[in-house]
């Protein structure tokens, strides 16, 4: 396992864009608190065993043997001249978090660059090279996924998870020397080519500019592991992904390229909760080549302009690795940042242990208002494809959110989690997010409708288009968005998931015991893309969904709206206290439904009358002081809460 030593000829040199800041030598407490962090981290499995080491070197071993058969008999079926056919080469590089040195125990897949000569084309590797994977009998859960941003061939290799990219390269053999940090390399490719080659070029980049590969590989599994259990790691999401926080940490080696891994996790967290953002972070000096690439310059592109905490890679073509990052997934990393600087502190201190760093963010007890997105399809294949897309494009519906003028943050929880066992008998196979929302005090004592409509159905609309784009759209696939407060979780996950460890919410949020409320909006029947899902799912045993009564209005005419009342108040209701209701509006009769159990309507065609709710004519009292025992049709009172069923009869009544 790993284990601290005294470090001898402490590096001196110079890297990254400034002069270091500190080049003070470790001291004995250093030593000490950085073995303390070793042992720390070892629960979580996040060194590996030289028994599975020499595992998946032998796997890439039989890879790369693999591969360079494969374009021999390539070159011989084009009928190249036997000259060449013997010296084609081909060659496996590895990428990512195998390359840094820093993949964890079991789980970790490994990324991998498939590097072919002139003959070879990117069909050849989708087609021939995939049916020569697909006859393998140590190749398992094979799926291609040619229309991603980077096209890669993923399967399980003897039990190792490989994700592999391909490039070719203007050259008539591939050398097993050859080397890729070389720009010319790049010559007369493709874009996807270059995008492929990126991974391999940044990663080697990136170790090339630290000081000390060892100080910095233990900070970057420290921060790995901080980013995971605080609900911060995921690229797709909005948030950071491995190469991101690799390059993070980098900065930091070159800052202090003395200092052991116990100051570096302090320092980092000093250094990134006060940083400038947009302020770009560099491992070293943009650079130009004779090739032309396009490269992040926001100089000159306007796009480049928009990005709100850019980390950029260090290899030419220069990009920013964190694109997908919004104002509000930035807002949760300083939150975060911030609170690794206070533990951190109490740990170098003595007052604190370094397990109280990696606690786990209690997501579910941080905010008072969340949206559940559930996704689900009929059968097992066309729900790994459909989670693949939505999970791609959630962060488009955190843009959406976020630009609503009433919400200040909208915070996704990266994990999935499975649906329970009333939704899988409703909807087949569901996977479920959450996403918690901050929304801006009220100034004023009059009633506001935040309208969340806008947001979400534009959300659904894009993956709707995404998902018939690449042929993908099965019957059964759907997406519903539900608005609930923190109270009505228990429906949606066991209990253990949300067991209340140390409440840490919202600074602008106050608890409120009071109006209970969860209403379900149907958002359509959706789409999907193709890439894996890799979180985790905690099953629910939650058996009581079937008390939220749904209305799924899915005519041509309906009209979509996610209301929140808000009721805004300077004297006895406090600021960011608010009553939301989800509400559809048809064009046809409306019609209410309560809730069984819960002092709220779900209604259609709502709107707000001087702290009223007025229903087709019918006023009825404010869902927060409404009797659970009557509710107000536009027809009639009834004298007890119809059931599960007969709302959802009142809702296929409506929509004939």
């Amino acid at each position: 396992s790993p284990s601290t030593s005294r470090q001898q000829n402490q590096p001196q040199g110079h890297y990254g864009l400034t002069s270091p800041i500190s080049l003070a030598p470790p001291g004995d407490k250093d030593y000490i608190h950085t073995q303390k962090l070793i042992e720390a981290m070892k629960p979580f499995g996040v060194f590996e065993d030289q028994e599975e080491l020499y595992h998946r070197t032998t796997v890439l071993g039989k890879l790369n043997n693999f591969v360079r058969q494969w374009i021999s008999e390539l070159a011989e079926s084009k009928n190249l001249p036997p000259a060449i056919t013997e010296q084609v080469g081909g060659k496996i590089f590895t990428f990512g978090s195998y390359r840094l040195g820093v993949h964890t125990k079991g789980s970790s897949d490994i990324d991998a660059l498939c590097v072919a000569p002139s003959h070879v084309e990117r069909s050849d590797f989708f087609q021939s090279f995939f049916e020569k994977l697909k006859n393998l009998e140590e190749v398992k859960n094979l799926r291609a996924i040619e229309d991603a941003y980077v096209p890669v061939i993923k399967f399980e290799f003897d039990g190792i998870e490989i994700d592999l990219v391909f490039a070719k390269l203007s050259l008539p053999t591939v050398s097993d020397d050859l080397d890729l940090r070389d720009d010319s390399c790049l010559k007369s490719l493709d874009i996807r080519c270059i995008r492929s080659l990126n991974g391999s070029r940044v990663t080697d980049e990136i170790l090339r500019l630290v000081p000390n590969l060892e100080n910095f590989r233990l900070t970057l599994r420290a921060v790995k592991l901080w980013a995971k259990r605080r609900g911060v790691y995921s690229n797709i999401m909005g948030f950071l992904g491995g190469v991101s926080w690799a390059m993070l940490v980098a900065r930091i080696c070159q800052l202090y390229p003395n200092a052991l891994a116990s100051t570096l996790v302090n320092k980092f967290f000093l250094i990134f909760s006060k940083w400038d953002w947009p302020k770009p972070v560099l491992l070293k000096r943009l650079e130009d080549s004779f090739l032309n690439l396009p490269v992040w310059d926001p100089r000159v592109n306007p796009s480049d302009r928009y990005h709100v905490m850019p980390i950029i890679t260090p290899a030419y073509p220069q990009q920013n690795s964190t694109y997908n990052v919004s104002v509000s997934t930035r807002a949760v990393m300083v939150e975060e940042f911030q609170r690794g600087l206070e533990v951190t502190d109490e740990i170098l201190k003595g007052k604190s242990d370094w397990p109280k760093l990696f606690e786990p963010l209690n997501f579910f007890q941080k905010y008072k208002h969340y949206i559940v997105l559930t996704a689900s399809a009929f059968t097992e294949e066309h729900h790994l494809n459909w989670i693949g897309l939505v999970e791609s494009k959630i962060r488009v519906l955190v843009g959406n959110l976020e630009r609503n003028e009433f919400i200040t943050i909208a915070h996704v929880q990266p994990q999935s989690f499975r649906g329970n066992e009333v939704l899988y008998k409703q909807s087949g196979y569901v996977s479920m997010w959450f996403l918690g929302l901050v929304f801006k005090k009220a100034e004023s004592a009059v009633k506001t409708n935040v309208d969340l409509t806008h947001g979400i159905q534009s959300f659904t609309d894009t993956v709707y288009r995404q998902a018939s784009a690449l042929n993908i759209l099965k019957e059964g696939m759907k997406i519903e968005a539900t608005y609930v407060k923190r109270k009505q979780l228990h429906y949606f996950l066991p209990a253990g998931t949300l067991q209340k460890r140390k409440k840490q919410r919202v600074s602008d949020i106050s608890q409120n015991n009071s109006g209970h409320q969860c209403k379900r909006s149907s958002l359509g029947e959706s789409c999907s893309d193709g890439s894996k899902d890799r979180d985790s799912r905690t099953p629910s045993n939650s058996s009581s969904l079937n008390k939220i009564s749904k209305l799924d209005i899915s005519t041509a005419e309906t009209e979509r709206l996610f209301l929140i009342s808000w009721p805004n108040s300077k004297s006895q209701v406090s600021p960011t206290e608010m009553e939301a209701t989800v509400a559809l509006r048809t064009s046809g009769t409306p019609m209410g439904c309560t809730i069984p159990g819960y002092n709220t309507v779900c209604q259609l065609r709502t709107c707000f009358v001087q702290g009223q709710h007025k229903l087709s004519g019918t006023l009825i009292t404010d869902p927060k002081s409404a009797s659970p025992k009557e509710h107000c049709s536009p027809r009639s009172k009834v004298s007890r809460p119809p059931t599960s069923g007969e709302c959802s009869q009142k809702a296929i009544d409506g929509e004939k």
